[in-house]
């Protein structure tokens, strides 16, 4: 690892056009861009066009050594930081508040895929790098990169990192920290830390890759990772089964554990209501049973290592069991490549079916999967006390203990007029009652700047003391992505 030494940068603040043109002089006037010359809907909206921020501008650097010296010119001139990859945040950690003084550091001119090594198992890309080029770079050589979000066509590996998403296979895999050996950050005084080593052991003092991954670019600009890859299976397997209920879908969880081991690598619940807003707004889409009308499904994906005619005898054999037990009602395997992923894109449509619908209160909550039938069943009751009539959009990552948690108005209701009497206040349900049954309010979208103000009420106050002095000692004067987690991490008074 090494550590390339910063220009000295005095706390200070400058006319815009100063730091404009300092931006300039380090990647060219072309990508500087300003309400001036651009439309920056792109960089100053958020992926749910709930909000709109207003940049100072947005630079688009074409390498680490200019993310470092893009870094130094802010720092030199007092302008804030937000770092950005593909915009897919539902947490605004990556577009800017309304001041006008930041400015959008991003990172998508960034693709490059530096090294793969097939004997390590690792794939060197660079944070703009989308993730779903990434898949295929390890695709194309045979092996497989198991990170699989809704978002893969968009989002960027810097931004899942920075976020720690999880997606479809955490279940297996783990979220995004486990599939990461090495990082290349920039730091907050624009030094490039790179730790780019493809280890899988290295006590040599703290683990500095793992403090960045998650941190939400508040302590440092990712620049570049190396990732783990694992042999391609030799069959993928995807079912669907009707289930009576949460609990049901507990118990369907359990038998397919027992039945399929470490082969099971996706395990995803969706209620009525999720399903029927995607026949709704996709009715193109065909769905894969009679029993449409069963309170949730479950769709889960089986990783083979012998080939397809194993897969499916243990796949069959799994349901045969569930359905026997009674935690499913119906169940069908996929039959083709095309088949399962129709599967797989119902699920992914739950999202896109939500924003056709209207506004919507979304929660990313995780919780212990044995809580998980108890907490839904308390928090509908006490939903429907507090709000008459909405309808509560249920689905997620059942295998790991994460669900979004989302509320639609009632039917016919004006949804902006809904959100306005009753988030806060669905908000602060929703998140007492995940705290009671020992969860967590963020799972994989993070914190940003929306569950900021939040984050205090829920976290242990030892744990925040820790994360701002963590904050202070990387980065004093509160320059990179102020606002975001800790909301109180605002820059000192200068001297």
């Amino acid at each position: 690892m090494t550590m390339h030494t910063p220009m000295s940068a005095p706390n200070v603040t400058a006319p815009d056009d100063a730091v404009l043109d300092a931006l300039r002089a380090v990647v060219g006037p072309e990508h500087v861009l300003t309400t001036a010359t651009h439309d920056l809907t792109a960089w100053e909206q958020d992926w749910r066009r709930r909000h709109r921020g207003r940049a100072r501008a947005v630079v688009r650097p074409a390498d680490t050594a200019q993310v470092a010296a893009v870094v130094r010119a802010c720092a030199a001139h007092g302008a804030p930081i937000v770092p950005q990859g593909g915009n897919t945040g539902l947490v605004l950690g990556g577009v800017p508040d309304a001041s006008g003084t930041e400015v959008v550091l991003s990172l998508q001119r960034l693709q490059r895929i530096r090294a793969l090594d097939r004997d390590n198992l690792t794939l060197t890309v660079e944070a703009g790098c989308v993730l779903q080029a990434a898949q295929q770079a390890a695709a194309d050589a045979g092996l497989w990169l198991p990170l699989s979000l809704a978002s893969e066509g968009s989002c960027t590996v810097g931004g899942v990192l920075a976020t720690n998403a999880g997606g479809t296979q955490v279940l297996r895999f783990g979220n995004a920290r486990d599939l990461c050996l090495g990082l290349e950050v920039v730091t907050a005084d624009g030094r490039v830390w790179d730790g780019l080593r493809g280890l899988r052991k290295d006590n040599t003092g703290y683990d500095l890759r793992h403090l960045f991954i998650g941190s939400e670019g508040t302590l440092g600009v990712i620049t570049a990772a190396v990732l783990k890859l694992v042999p391609q299976p030799a069959a993928q397997l995807t079912a669907w089964a009707a289930v009576p209920s949460l609990a049901a879908a507990v118990a369907l969880l359990g038998v397919a554990q027992r039945h399929l081991g470490p082969g099971l690598t996706g395990f995803e619940v969706m209620n009525r209501l999720a399903l029927q807003l995607v026949r709704r707004h996709f009715p193109a889409l065909p769905q894969p049973l009679t029993e449409q009308d069963a309170p949730y499904a479950v769709l889960l994906e089986l990783s083979d290592p012998e080939g397809e005619t194993h897969a499916r005898a243990q796949l069959e054999a799994s349901l045969t069991h569930a359905l026997q037990e009674g935690c499913a009602l119906d169940a069908v395997v996929a039959s083709s490549v095309a088949q399962a992923r129709t599967l797989w894109h119902i699920r992914e449509c739950i999202p896109l079916a939500q924003a056709e619908e209207g506004l919507n209160i979304k929660h990313d909550i995780s919780l212990p999967v044995s809580r998980i039938p108890a907490f839904c069943a308390q928090a509908e009751v006490e939903l429907q006390r507090h709000a008459p009539g909405a309808r509560l959009v249920n689905f997620g990552h059942l295998g790991d203990g994460n669900l979004h948690f989302n509320v639609q108005c009632p039917e016919g209701a004006d949804a902006a007029a809904f959100l306005r009497a009753h988030e806060a206040a669905i908000n602060t349900l929703v998140y007492d009652l995940v705290r009671a049954h020992g969860g967590s309010i963020s799972a994989e979208h993070g914190i940003g700047r929306l569950k900021a103000a939040t984050l205090p009420r829920y976290q242990d106050p030892v744990a925040l003391a820790l994360m701002r002095a963590i904050k202070q000692a990387l980065d004093p004067h509160h320059r990179l992505n102020p606002g975001r987690v800790l909301a109180d991490g605002q820059a000192p008074t200068a001297p």
